[in-house]
């Protein structure tokens, strides 16, 4: 990937979801549930749960409300009966995009989701249409004021599986998802805390936009996380930093 605006897409993101706080606790007590639900509630034991157990942290969500979630998901609550569902289709300028939902209701899921497609420019595409140009990787994300060789070491030492560098400076640590808690642990060990990390759909190559068509697949980005019912949007976009500057967070 050439990457020339990852760490402005990484800060667009973040400042967005600050900005919807609410909707974002929303999003991870519902992964907490779930995760805790399919894989029991010690996160030391629940790879999936440390994951989101982590996320809500770095949103500075109150621990009561993580083990509220947890009970839930084990039993010890009342839980909603949840279904983990996948939509694919393409944006503007045949940019793919996956869309991960938690849903108690499939048919208004779907209905939403194609609506916001339909409504900005893209159209949802049938299982499988997208799929391919993914590949599910943790990542670890340093800003441009990180020196890659400092973080190499640990990393790979703890079973990391490359390290990807942008022209932004910035560059990515990569794992094996079931590696990902393992090689985190170790660069904070080391003194070395990622900006962001995550277990995601890394796209294998990227399509980039700039101008209008930057602004229209932004917009549909954007619709599509701000759904209730959405947890994860994955694209294969590579936005430039004058749409991203301009962008409303």
């Amino acid at each position: 990937m050439a990457g020339h605006s990852k760490w402005a897409n990484i800060q667009h993101r973040k400042n967005a979801q600050d900005k919807k706080r609410g909707k974002v606790f929303t999003k991870i007590i519902r992964e907490i549930t779930v995760a805790a639900r399919m894989g029991g509630g010690d996160p030391n034991d629940n790879p999936r749960l440390r994951l989101a157990w982590d996320k809500a942290l770095a949103a500075n969500m109150p621990k009561d409300n993580i083990e509220r979630a947890v009970k839930r998901g084990t039993g010890d609550g009342q839980a909603d009966n949840y279904e983990e569902i996948r939509y694919e289709g393409y944006g503007p300028n045949g940019v793919a995009i996956m869309v991960d939902c938690m849903t108690d209701n499939k048919n208004r899921t779907v209905s939403e989701v194609r609506y916001t497609f339909n409504r900005n420019g893209g159209n949802l595409g049938a299982d499988g249409s997208v799929a391919y140009l993914f590949d599910r990787k943790g990542v670890l994300t340093y800003g441009p004021d990180n020196d890659d060789e400092d973080v190499l070491a640990p990393a790979l030492d703890a079973g990391a599986e490359d390290l990807v560098e942008y022209e932004d400076g910035s560059f990515d640590v990569l794992t094996a998802p079931d590696d990902y808690n393992t090689v985190k642990a170790a660069v904070e060990a080391a003194g070395f805390a990622p900006d962001a990390g995550d277990v995601t759909m890394r796209p294998a190559t990227t399509v980039e936009l700039q101008g209008e068509d930057a602004q229209s697949c932004l917009k549909l980005l954007d619709a599509l996380e701000d759904l209730d019912d959405v947890q994860n949007v994955y694209s294969n976009v590579e936005l430039d930093e004058e749409t991203l500057s301009g962008a409303p967070a």
